[in-house]
């Protein structure tokens, strides 16, 4: 799964811009926290992992409006023993805005000025050629402020992988991370939501966070966009407390969305949180 310039401005209009967005954003979880996030690796064997289930599971849910989506039991329970996420259970309404960025369409920049001019933080997982091809993207996230996830260097399904592949898709990606922006990555999505018991406990070993999402619908699809109204309306009527939303950056309804979605959350009391809050007491 996969995601998602500007008009010149006078001078004058780009002022009022500036006046018009000085209001100060809501804060990240490690300003709230007082915690630095960051991965703290393991070594890893192989042959640690034997005994675990490998058989892929796709990460699934049944959406229910205004509710927690329906989730198995047994997923649940693999993915939180293993540290990860799709929900943040505290209680509180709390929204967490995640998106996949498998390749650049054209609407990331859309995006990403609509979080600035609403001052909300989001985390971008991204792939391999993502990182390497789209250098000002990637750069302009961090210095925004937002999180730049993990989502493996070639999109691999990961538990048709050896532990050592896994490890070269997704420790590799943070290196090169590093190398060219001086960050590392503390979290990471399995590409296609596939995972199982064994790539999870070796995620976590590696010092990464899995997170999955609570709310996703079918916008991946460039050839099947529907319209702003159209997201709108998903997006909106399955908000509930503690949601991680998955979108892909690849959609121009989502793009052209994003900011009344913003909007209606805050006006329904939903405050938007970095992921970060997540991993906080």
């Amino acid at each position: 799964m996969i995601i998602l310039c500007a008009a010149m401005l006078t001078a004058c209009s780009q002022n009022e811009a500036d006046v018009k967005y000085t209001a100060p954003p809501e804060p990240t979880a490690a300003e709230e926290a007082e915690v630095e996030v960051k991965r703290e690796p393991k070594e890893i064997n192989a042959g640690d992992y034997d005994g675990l289930d490998n058989n892929g599971v796709g990460w699934g849910l049944v959406r229910k409006k205004g509710a927690p989506p329906e989730i198995p039991e047994e997923q649940q329970r693999v993915l939180e023993e293993n540290g990860g996420f799709y929900l943040d259970k505290r209680g509180g309404k709390n929204l967490y805005l995640t998106f996949d960025e498998g390749y650049e369409n054209g609407f990331t920049s859309d995006i990403l000025d609509t979080l600035k001019e609403k001052q909300v933080p989001a985390a971008f997982f991204v792939t391999g050629p993502y990182l390497e091809g789209q250098g000002e993207l990637i750069r302009r996230m961090l210095d925004e402020g937002h999180i730049v996830g993990n989502h493996t260097i070639n999109h691999v399904n990961l538990p048709k992988q050896s532990i050592a592949v896994m490890k070269d898709e997704i420790d590799g990606l943070s290196e090169r991370c590093m190398e060219l922006y001086g960050a590392d990555m503390v979290y990471m999505r399995p590409p296609e939501g596939e995972y199982s018991e064994r790539t999870l406990a070796a995620t976590r070993d590696m010092g990464y966070t899995t997170v999955m999402w609570s709310f996703a619908y079918k916008d991946w699809d460039v050839n099947y966009q529907q319209g702003a109204d159209h997201a709108y309306e998903q997006v909106t009527q399955y908000l509930h407390d503690g949601a991680i939303i998955l979108l892909h950056a690849v959609s121009s309804d989502n793009a052209g969305a994003l900011g009344r979605i913003i909007d209606y959350a805050r006006e329904n009391g939903y405050t938007f949180r970095s992921l970060d809050y997540l991993l906080s007491e």
